[in-house]
């Protein structure tokens, strides 16, 4: 179940970048702002940038996280097997507690090197960032690295303690769910 509700957390992120959204009252604490893919005058295709923030509250305190993507020139580019060339994106991950900063890291998919070959590296993008839940040991984060324009990615779970402390976590594919559950 638990696997289920991450795979289903990080389709949701990949909806939330492609659909187009505001502010819909003051009931709503998210916010996301969304542009459309495009491509430069050489053909380099980039995604979207997009922002949300979200309040939450966590050990009994308010926080404040704010997330933005952004298509990174200064990045390597990825070039697919079809010949596509994509810029990477960069995402900055901002946690407050009032005026108190607890977090703030911009991630690269280098960030994630540590859970992830070489040979995925050099033609994945870093995808997609969501808040996912909360759990006793902090503020849970899911991220996506993938290849662009495909289904085929690597789930990774970032954790956020209430002190400002990060771990990193690669998360199981469904495919391998499957696998292990059938008969």
């Amino acid at each position: 179940m638990k696997r289920l509700f991450y795979l289903l957390s990080v389709l949701l992120a990949v909806s939330a970048f492609v659909a187009c959204s505001g502010k819909g009252g003051k009931d709503n604490k998210d916010t996301l702002l969304v542009q459309q893919d495009s491509a430069d005058a050489h053909g380099t295709k980039r995604m979207q940038v997009s922002k949300s923030e979200t309040d939450i509250q966590f050990k009994g305190k308010d926080y404040h996280i704010f997330l933005s993507r952004t298509p990174s020139d200064s990045l390597p580019h990825v070039n697919t097997e079809m010949g596509d060339e994509y810029l990477d994106n960069q995402i900055v991950l901002k946690i407050t507690r009032g005026n108190e900063r607890v977090f703030s890291k911009t991630f690269t998919k280098r960030s994630f090197a540590s859970l992830l070959d070489e040979e995925f590296m050099s033609k994945s993008i870093l995808e997609g960032m969501v808040f996912d839940k909360s759990t006793p040991q902090g503020m849970v984060f899911a991220a996506s690295i993938s290849y662009p324009q495909t289904d085929l990615y690597v789930p990774v779970s970032i954790t956020i303690t209430a002190d400002g402390g990060m771990s990193l976590k690669k998360e199981e594919l469904m495919e391998d769910v499957y696998s292990e559950d059938s008969i």
